[in-house]
């Protein structure tokens, strides 16, 4: 299944944590199901202030 994700940054960390929170135990599995560019993602939110944490597996505000 092929995700779409959205422009704005702060509805993209929403949408992460979200599905970080009540679906999947990793980045990397949320990326994989998803057919998602981890990479890209990470990128796009550190840009906008926020960095992975995978002790609480959520982004954070640096």
């Amino acid at each position: 299944m092929r995700f779409e994700l959205p422009h704005d940054p702060i509805i993209l960390l929403g949408i992460i944590n979200m599905n970080l929170r009540d679906f999947y135990p990793s980045m990397a599995l949320l990326c994989e199901d998803l057919e998602l560019d981890l990479e890209s993602i990470d990128r796009r939110l550190k840009d906008a202030g926020f960095f992975y944490d995978v002790a609480t597996n959520q982004y954070h505000p640096i």
